[in-house]
């Protein structure tokens, strides 16, 4: 008896260990296959469908007032795989009556579903946004693997400053490049969707701090639904993901803007609206747009031009007359005679037969190239080049720390595409009569962007002193409460000052433009406005083109707003579009500007 016992506990102590060898296996190579058969891992993994990713956690961006630029959701179809039929004939018929197609269309689309898919239009890239009456009929429809799901849309049409907020893509050497840590440890792949542009770009890092919600459908092994499971939705727990960024722009005036200037036809150009007090950018358009759904799409842009310097033409006659007053070798009251031709370097004026005798002031008002020629020779370049310097032209007017931002970002320029702008293509060795008389009227090799021509404008109504524009006020938690934010920045010294005399000479030709001069046809408006017009001959392509500008401020007696039309690449002797843009988009910032007074 006992040696039996003794046996059977060996058979027991034999199996235990084979039982124990087994587990072994499976614990330490969890995908091998012992006898051909399935692992418990894949198993495991077949009880459940492939999930799908119905919002990636990425922060959202939302307005000054908080109205959302990003981030919606929407109820929507999705499609997941299904082994056996997925119902009745007659719940198909009623399912493809409710999304308007017929029968066979709908059972070839759900049959051929290899992994989960949300409901598109042919050729869409958005998924349908399913109304109150149809979720209501959907309640009766009851077919396997179609389910109604809470998706998260990333941008919302009509795509409001869609270059200035940017967009996402796959990058995977920008991954390697800017992630190499998060790479290297596995916490991030090559095919991760990153920041590629505008503010989705700069505010990456923060922007990615929250976590997926997934949408899963659970299926045994042979692919039929496990009973009592079905769809299970599961989000994040975490009170302070996703970040919100709260902008300067008003989204309001944004789409107002953008409505009036794609009626008006402006094909290629830029419109920025500045707030005068604090700098801050109210409104920003590029043209032509971007939809940030379909990089590439035909007739669609993604550089940003308000933020690209071109050539500006006469609007740099600001810069050479605050230059002249500031050195001392011109003043106001100043006489001069335009006979038309300037005499040298093939420069003449664009009025036939000149403007005749007309003071400093005068000149401005009649954007007489003659006079501005004239001071411009009288400068050394330095002295032009500085005082461009400190009204924001040669260097990135924007925001920008050069001290970390929270605990995970470095320096940090809010608008990393800003292009700096520049007076001289090379450093002068010496001061050249033809290269600064050229200079002088905003033509040879001047460029400056529209950002920076509203930052110009606003110094200038500031008696001299210049703001970094801000288009991010503040960074949000999940819970309201404050991450970080973006304080109002003067720009620092030396940069930002010219004096308050030669500011308020500035105004005062600017308002004469409008009173008398080349901008006397935007007078009658809601608003007195001052403002200076240009327009610079450019080469595309080998064709000679032009590009029209208007900048200036209003109201003239308190400025509220300056603002930056540009009009690039224009046919020559076309009416100045920026000049006709300019009135109307300052009657929709007065309109709307009465609007949040009354509230």
């Amino acid at each position: 008896m006992r040696s039996r016992l003794i046996q059977v506990a060996i058979v027991f102590t034999v199996i235990f260990g084979l039982w124990e060898w087994r587990m072994g296996l499976i614990s330490l190579w969890p995908n091998h296959n012992l006898s051909g058969q399935r692992s418990v891992t894949q198993l495991a993994v077949a009880q459940r469908d492939q999930p799908l990713i119905i919002d990636s956690g990425r922060g959202d961006f939302v307005d000054r007032f908080g109205r959302a630029i990003t981030g919606k959701t929407i109820q929507t179809l999705a499609l997941f795989p299904h082994a056996g039929e997925r119902g009745s004939h007659e719940q198909l018929v009623r399912l493809a009556s409710l999304l308007h197609m017929n029968v066979k269309e709908l059972h070839d689309k759900v049959s051929g579903v290899k992994q989960p898919i949300l409901w598109t239009d042919d050729g869409a890239f958005e998924p349908i946004a399913l109304s109150a009456s149809e979720l209501q009929e959907l309640t009766n429809i009851h077919l396997e693997g179609i389910r109604v799901v809470p998706y998260r849309l990333r941008y919302l049409m009509p795509y409001s400053a869609s270059q200035s907020i940017g967009y996402v893509s796959q990058h995977p050497e920008r991954v390697r490049a800017e992630y190499g840590h998060e790479y290297a440890t596995g916490l991030m792949k090559l095919d991760a969707v990153i920041g590629a542009s505008g503010l989705e770009r700069s505010l990456d890092r923060l922007l990615r701090g929250g976590r997926e919600t997934m949408a899963s459908y659970y299926l045994d092994a042979a692919g039929q639904p496990l009973r009592g499971l079905g769809l299970r939705v599961v989000s994040p727990v975490n009170r302070l993901y996703p970040l919100t960024v709260v902008t300067t722009l008003d989204l309001q005036l944004q789409e107002q803007i953008d409505h009036y200037i794609d009626f008006q036809g402006l094909k290629e150009g830029a419109v920025v609206v500045l707030d005068t007090a604090t700098g801050d950018i109210a409104a920003i358009a590029s043209r032509p747009a971007l939809n940030p759904e379909r990089i590439g799409l035909q007739g669609t842009d993604a550089a940003n031009h308000a933020i690209r310097a071109t050539e500006p033409g006469s609007i740099f006659k600001l810069v050479t007359e605050a230059a002249a007053l500031e050195a001392g070798v011109t003043s106001p009251d100043e006489s001069f005679h335009c006979t038309g031709e300037y005499g040298k370097y093939g420069l003449s004026d664009w009025k036939h037969g000149g403007h005749g005798d007309l003071t400093l002031r005068e000149g401005l008002a009649h954007s007489c190239n003659i006079v501005f020629a004239t001071i411009a020779e009288r400068l050394h370049a330095k002295q032009l080049s500085a005082t461009a310097y400190r009204l924001g032209i040669g260097h990135q007017a924007g925001w920008h720390s050069e001290k970390p931002i929270g605990p995970i970002m470095g320096p940090l320029r809010l608008l990393m595409e800003e292009e700096s702008g520049m007076l001289f293509a090379t450093t002068p060795v010496a001061d050249d009569g033809g290269l600064l008389a050229q200079t002088g009227i905003g033509q040879r090799d001047v460029k400056l962007s529209p950002l920076q021509a509203a930052n110009m404008v606003v110094t200038i109504v500031n008696d001299g002193k210049a703001f970094q524009p801000r288009l991010v006020k503040e960074i949000r938690y999940a819970n309201g409460q404050r991450f970080v934010s973006f304080p109002i920045q003067r720009a620092p010294e030396p940069k930002g000052r010219i004096s308050p005399a030669t500011a308020d000479e500035l105004r005062k030709g600017m308002e004469d433009v409008v009173a008398e001069g080349t901008g006397y046809t935007i007078r009658g408006g809601i608003w007195q406005l001052a403002g200076k017009s240009g327009t610079a001959e450019v080469i595309r392509s080998g064709k000679s083109l032009v590009n029209q500008w208007f900048i200036g401020y209003g109201p003239t007696k308190r400025p509220r707003y300056a603002v930056a039309v540009l009009a690039e690449n224009r046919l020559p002797n076309s009416p100045n579009q920026a000049t006709q843009l300019f009135r109307g988009i300052l009657d929709i910032v007065a309109q709307h500007d009465k609007g949040l007074g009354a509230k």
